[in-house]
This record gives structure tokens, sequence and C-alpha cells, in this order.
């Protein structure tokens, strides 16, 4: 219990004082763009009422749902293939360098062209985006498959779709998760970009909408609950990766208490 405690303590600590020095330096704020916390928070419940969460927030997590499962799919299929083999991945890296160097917002006008403005077009450009950090983990997760076992699981008769699972996944889900993680605040941001452009609804244009009015209390407010969304979605991915980790968070500390 004690021990939980000091964790909250350690976990809450930050954000409580980043909150005061915030509130504390905002207090007597008359500036337009800069108004106090307290009139932020205030404004919060009145903005974000129950028909804007379904109009808004929920189209905004569903596109992002959708992109970063698409992204998620791909990247490990395709990263397994080209790190599984040595000249798919000799044909391919020249390719992959090229494209993962190009701003996925740069590739808003030309995707509207294909897609249209619709939820197709929000969805290709969040997958287009965050398939590159799943990709190339995973294609150095499978590469980084040690050999030895890789060759014991043959001896075993472990080969095919078995071995693929029980071996190159297993072995690289750690690398494969960590590109998880990183496409998921990809995935965020880019829900926002896309939002921004020919769209009727979702976060991001609803927060452009706040800015463009001059409603800047509710500007704040939306910003606010983009990071609350993203906090969330973090503690979600955390509990997923702890249970689908288990095996590999509890290697690594027996073999720090063996020391």
């Amino acid at each position: 219990m004690r021990r939980l405690l000091l964790r909250l303590v350690f976990v809450l600590a930050l954000p409580a004082v980043l909150v005061a020095v915030w509130w504390v330096s905002s207090a007597g704020s008359e500036d337009v763009y800069w108004p106090p916390l307290r009139t932020i928070l205030e404004t919060f419940p009145d903005v974000w009422t129950g028909e804007r969460w379904r109009d808004d927030v929920l189209p905004s997590v569903l596109r992002l749902a959708a992109g970063y499962t698409l992204a998620a799919v791909a990247g490990v299929a395709f990263g397994t293939l080209i790190g599984s083999y040595r000249r798919v991945r000799a044909v391919c890296e020249p390719v992959l360098e090229f494209l993962r160097a190009v701003p996925p917002p740069v590739l808003v006008p030309v995707i509207m062209l294909f897609a249209g403005i619709g939820d197709t077009m929000k969805i290709v450009v969040i997958a287009t985006g965050c398939v590159w950090p799943v990709l190339l983990n995973t294609v150095e997760g499978v590469r980084a498959v040690d050999a030895v076992m890789a060759e014991t699981a043959r001896s075993y008769g472990i080969t095919g779709v078995a071995q693929l699972r029980h071996v190159v996944l297993r072995s690289a889900s750690p690398q494969i998760f960590a590109g998880l993680r990183q496409a998921l605040s990809i995935g965020i941001i880019l829900m926002v970009i896309s939002e921004m452009f020919a769209a009727s609804n979702g976060l991001g244009f609803t927060i452009v909408q706040f800015q463009r009015s001059f409603a800047i209390p509710d500007m704040w407010t939306g910003i606010l609950l983009l990071g609350l969304l993203g906090f969330v979605l973090s503690v979600l991915f955390q509990l997923v990766e702890r249970r689908a980790l288990g095996w590999y968070h509890g290697l690594r500390a027996a073999s720090r208490r063996s020391r």
C-alpha cells in the first residue's frame, strides 16, 4: 500500500506543480489570448456538453482508432516480411527511407485528391503517418531475433506459422510495442491536422472554429481535452502492453534481482 501511494505521488507531483504554476501565473491575466486557468476550467463543462461529445469527440476517436489499427496491421505485416528476408529488405530499404522522410501533413492535399474530403481521407492521413514507426521497429525487431533460438525451434519441428507466431513475433514484440507507442502520439497529432482541412466536425475542426471566432477560452478547453485524451490513451496502451508483454517485464525483473 505504501509503495502504491509513493508511486501515485510521483505520478501526480509534476502535473500538480505545473497546474499550480499555470493557475498562479495566469490568475490576473487580462490578455485575450492568455485567459486565466480558472476561466478555462469554468468554460470547459459549458463547451463540452453531451451533444458536442457525440458530434465532435466521438468521430475524432473513431477516425484515430481506424487509422491507427490500419497502420498497426500493415506495419507489423510488412515489417515482418521485410525483416525476415534480406533480399526484400535490400530492395525496399531505399524506397522506405524516401517515403518516411516525407512529412505526412504535406501529403494531406495529395490524399484529398484521391480520397476526397470525408472520413476516408482523415483515416488515410492518420494511417500514413502512424505506419512508419510500427514498420521500422518491426523490421529491426525481426532482424534481431536470436539465430540460436530460431535454429532450436526448427530442430524441434516448430516451423512456418508456428515459428512466426511463437518465436519471431514474440521475440520482436517489445520493439513492435515501442513502435506502436510512438505511432499513438503521431496519430493524435495527425487526427487534429487532418480535421483542419475541409472538415465539418472533430476536435481539430472545433478548435480552429473557436480560434477563428475569437472564442479563446473555448479554444483552450479543446486543447486541454486533447491533452486529457492523449493521457487516457497512453494509460490504456500501458495496460495493454503490460498484459501482452508480461513475460518480458517479468524476465527483466528477474534479471535485475539476480544481479
